[in-house]
C-alpha cells in the first residue's frame, strides 16, 4: 500500500494507492483528524503535499518502510517545470499540473482548481507546466465583501442563482457565483483560442457548483491532486 497526503488550506485529503489504483479518498477538516487516523496506517511509500507548516506532523505520522517523500522544489517530476520560481510555486498547483499529464499524455491541459483560491493551470502537449493563474475563491469572494464593508452581510455559496438578486444576500450570491461561472468560461474561450484542442479539467471542494453549466466542454476529476501526486511518487521510486 502506497499513501499521498494532499494538506491544504481548509482541508486533508488522503489517498491509499495499490498499484495502480487508487484504493481510497479520504477528506479530513483538519490535520488533527487527519494525524489521527495515520497513525493506525503503514505503507510502503509515501508522498505528503502541504501548503502550510501542519504537513510536517502528517510526514511523521506514518509508519514507511520504503521511501518517505515531502513534495519540494527539488522533487523530480514526470513533466517539465518552465515556472519562473518554482521556489514559490504551491504544491497543489504543480501536482495537480502532473494529474492532468497523467490523465491525458501528450495533450495540452487546462485545469481549473476551484478552492479556496481558483488556479488555473496549463500543461503544454510537449510535457511541461508553462504556468498560469490563480483568483480568489467563491468564499474568499464572500468574506471579502462582507469583512471590507460596514453593512453587507456574509452570504454562503449556492448551487443554483438567479441572474438578478431580489434582496441583498441574493444580489451577493449572483455576483459572485455568475461572476466566477463567466471569469471560468472566459479563461477557457482564452485558452481554446490559442489552443483548439485544450483538455478542460475542473477539479476542487467548488467544482460542483460551476460543473452543471460547463459541462459540455470540461472533464471533472475530483481527486485530480491525489492522482498527480502519486504520479510524482511512482516517478520517484521506480525510477
Amino acid at each position: 500500500m502506497n499513501l499521498v497526503i494532499d494538506a491544504g488550506n481548509t482541508r486533508t485529503k488522503i489517498g491509499i494507492f495499490e498499484g495502480a489504483d487508487r484504493k481510497q479518498a479520504i477528506v479530513f477538516n483538519s490535520p488533527g483528524e487527519a494525524s489521527d487516523f495515520l497513525l493506525k496506517l503503514s505503507a510502503e511509500h509515501m508522498l505528503v503535499s502541504a501548503v502550510t507548516d501542519e504537513g510536517g506532523e502528517l510526514f511523521k505520522a506514518v509508519n514507511v518502510t520504503g521511501r518517505r517523500l515531502s513534495l519540494s522544489p527539488s522533487l523530480p517530476l514526470p513533466i517539465g517545470n518552465r515556472y519562473e520560481t518554482p521556489q514559490t510555486l504551491g504544491a497543489d498547483r504543480i501536482a495537480a499540473a502532473c494529474g492532468a499529464w497523467q490523465l491525458f499524455p501528450e495533450q495540452s491541459s487546462l485545469v481549473i482548481d476551484c478552492g479556496t483560491c481558483i488556479n488555473y493551470e496549463f500543461i503544454h502537449a510537449e510535457g511541461y507546466y508553462a504556468g498560469g493563474s490563480i483568483s480568489p475563491g467563491v468564499s474568499m469572494r464572500l468574506a471579502a465583501m462582507h469583512e471590507m464593508t460596514d453593512r453587507l452581510p456574509l452570504a454562503s455559496p449556492v448551487d443554483d442563482v438567479n441572474l438578478t438578486g431580489r434582496n441583498t444576500i441574493q444580489c451577493l450570491q449572483s455576483g459572485v457565483m455568475n461572476g466566477v461561472r463567466e471569469e471560468i468560461m472566459g479563461m477557457v474561450r482564452r485558452y481554446q483560442e490559442a489552443n483548439p484542442y485544450v483538455r478542460v479539467i475542473l477539479t476542487g471542494g467548488d467544482a460542483h457548483f460551476f460543473e452543471k453549466p460547463l459541462k459540455p466542454f470540461i472533464f471533472v476529476a475530483p481527486e485530480l491532486i491525489l492522482t498527480g501526486l502519486y504520479c510524482i511518487l511512482l516517478h520517484n521510486v521506480l525510477r
